[in-house]
């Protein structure tokens, strides 16, 4: 069964892009700067902070040069639900 989604994946790249143009930003580089700290092309960046198409090596290098990578890597750890029911605690 599909789940209800508040978000769609395309809403999710357009958030990380400008999430990452705004760190660039902050930090006052260009795009040609940011590009030679993360070896990702300027034009990449550029179309990634347009359209929020990038490959995930790509982003991971943006990410890593602009912010903790470990923050993403935490979204590969299991996630803990609370309990709702005498059932889930058994199970």
């Amino acid at each position: 069964m599909a789940r209800l989604e508040l978000y769609s994946p395309f809403d999710v790249q357009k958030e990380l892009a400008v999430s990452c143009k705004e760190k660039r930003r902050g930090r006052k580089w260009s795009r040609a700067a940011l590009s030679e700290y993360s070896t990702v092309p300027a034009s990449t960046i550029k179309r990634f902070e347009t359209t929020g198409k990038i490959s995930l090596q790509q982003f991971l290098l943006l990410w890593h040069t602009l912010d903790e990578l470990e923050r993403v890597r935490s979204l590969t750890k299991p996630v803990r639900t609370t309990p709702v029911s005498i059932e889930d605690v058994v199970d």
